[in-house]
Order: structure tokens, then C-alpha cells, then sequence
């Protein structure tokens, strides 16, 4: 398996919400709109590739200087446990460099991952739900 990443390269709508659906990630794969402006309004997107089947996808929104928020950080199933997680996350903080701390919001099943991969869990923070 030889996985290929890539900076800034933003894939297709159909080949994201296929990997939203492989991962398990749940986003709103029944809206091709919503996933394009995700993905419109993101300023950092570092991307997995073995061919042409894109395997992993991370997707931020960060200032480059103080502030990262990871929004999404997705691996299709079948290659999960490889590393690719791992690699996506710390090629994002690649780019966006020391002085920027970064910030994520788990799904309650990737509670156990995170802490592996070398981030901290914090509890000083809060969320106003979306309604939609």
C-alpha cells in the first residue's frame, strides 16, 4: 500500500461523502450542497490517497498563526489502524506550524483514538449545538 498525501487539494464531492460513509463520520452525506460549502469555507484540507480511491481527509479552519480547528478528520474503514489518521493530523499541524494550537471536536467513538495519536483532552470548553 503505498498511501499518497496531498495538501490543499480538494477532492470531489461524491469521492468525500463516499468517505464520509466508509469512515463512519457522521456528516450530512444526503446534502451534496452542504458538504460543498464545508469544504468551500475550509482553508486547509490535507488529503490520503492510494490511487485514486481518496482514503483519508482532514479539514480545517485555522488564522495560520494562533488557532486551528480540525473539523473533520475521516479514514475510509478498510484502511483505519495503518497510520493514516495519525499522518493526516500531524501533517496539519505541519502547516499551520508551532505557534498554532489545534482544536477538535470528537464523535463519542473516537473518544480512545485521539489520546494515541498525542492530543490532550481538554475540558475547558463549550458548544452551542446546531439545530440542523
Amino acid at each position: 500500500m503505498d498511501i499518497i498525501y496531498k495538501n490543499n487539494v480538494t477532492p470531489s464531492v461524491d469521492k468525500i461523502i463516499e468517505l464520509y460513509k466508509s469512515s463512519g463520520l457522521p456528516r450530512p452525506v444526503n446534502n451534496k450542497e452542504r458538504i460543498k460549502k464545508m469544504y468551500d469555507n475550509s482553508n486547509l484540507v490535507v488529503t490520503a490517497w492510494d490511487g485514486d480511491l481518496l482514503v483519508g481527509i482532514s479539514r480545517s479552519l485555522t488564522d495560520f498563526c494562533w488557532s486551528c480547528y480540525l473539523a473533520d478528520l475521516a479514514v475510509m474503514h478498510e484502511y483505519q489502524g495503518k497510520g493514516i489518521g495519525k499522518k493526516l493530523v500531524d501533517l496539519t499541524k505541519d502547516e499551520i506550524g508551532e505557534q498554532t494550537m489545534l482544536l477538535l471536536l470528537s464523535v463519542p467513538t473516537a473518544m480512545e483514538y485521539y489520546p494515541k495519536i498525542g492530543l490532550n483532552k481538554v475540558e475547558n470548553g463549550f458548544i452551542i449545538d446546531r439545530t440542523k
